[in-house]
């Protein structure tokens, strides 16, 4: 019988364990590169959602952003306003400095106009006080020309020396003599007055209480000698008139002579 062509194979023990062990690399390496795979298929899908997570972010940072700038604008828009109004009340600050330079100006004048109205009126004063004074003073000289021929004719008091004014005791005494009344002397102590109504009885050293002093000051330096009190006026009241006869004055108005 001829030998087949065919060449006959088999696996040793040896060849099988080598085969075994190359496979099982083979598919070693397999697991390795698939468990590879779904690694990165997880670390790709973490940056997916990284990347989802940093969108919105993003997005949130782009509506913060443009708050931020609505608020900045609005802020500019308050400065702005803030710059006007500061404009504005310089502005007003100077319109308000000139008009206070303008009311100092009008104070002074109107200081400067007040202190010569002033220096008129003492002026006036002055010259009504020294005109009154004259008026007065020609009253009395009439009154000394006059008063005792009224005296003796109407009072029995027959003037025995020239009236005169008197510095008696220091108090000015405008009428002052002695006189004779039923042989007894007495002494005369007056006051001219120009006008004599209620208002010479109204102030604190009224016209009654100025005679007085005068009276006691005469009394002081004469003694007990007899006191007649006279007032001679233009002019008297008769409210006047009827105050003077309750305390024994005399009252002689120069339409009497």
């Amino acid at each position: 019988m001829q030998p087949s062509s065919a060449r006959s194979f088999s696996i040793t023990p040896s060849v099988r364990k080598e085969i075994v062990k190359i496979i099982d690399d083979r598919i070693a390496e397999a697991h390795v590169t698939k468990e590879d795979f779904s690694e990165l298929k997880s670390i790709v899908k973490d940056l997916a959602t990284e990347q989802k997570q940093t969108a919105t972010a993003l997005k949130e940072l782009t509506v913060s952003h443009n708050e931020l700038a609505a608020e900045v604008k609005q802020i500019a828009a308050t400065v702005k306003e803030l710059v006007t109004s500061q404009k504005e009340m310089q502005i007003a600050i100077k319109g308000l400095t000139v008009s206070q330079n303008e009311l100092a100006a009008s104070q002074k004048e109107m200081h400067i106009a007040i202190t010569k109205l002033t220096e008129g009126l003492n002026e006036t004063r002055i010259e009504v006080g020294g005109l009154s004074r004259s008026m007065s003073y020609a009253f009395e000289n009439e009154t000394y020309r006059f008063l005792p021929a009224i005296l003796e004719q109407k009072y029995g008091l027959k003037v025995q020396e020239k009236i005169v004014r008197a510095d008696i005791g220091g108090k000015e005494v405008n009428l002052f003599c002695r006189a004779e009344r039923e042989g007894k002397e007495i002494l005369i102590v007056g006051e001219a007055k120009l006008r004599l109504d209620e208002k010479r009885l109204t102030n604190e050293r009224n016209v009654f209480d100025e005679l007085e002093e005068k009276t006691e000051a005469v009394r002081t330096e004469y003694g007990e000698e007899e006191i007649v009190k006279v007032l001679v006026t233009h002019f008297a009241t008769k409210v006047f008139l009827s105050k003077a006869k309750a305390q024994n004055i005399i009252v002689v108005q120069s339409h009497e002579w």
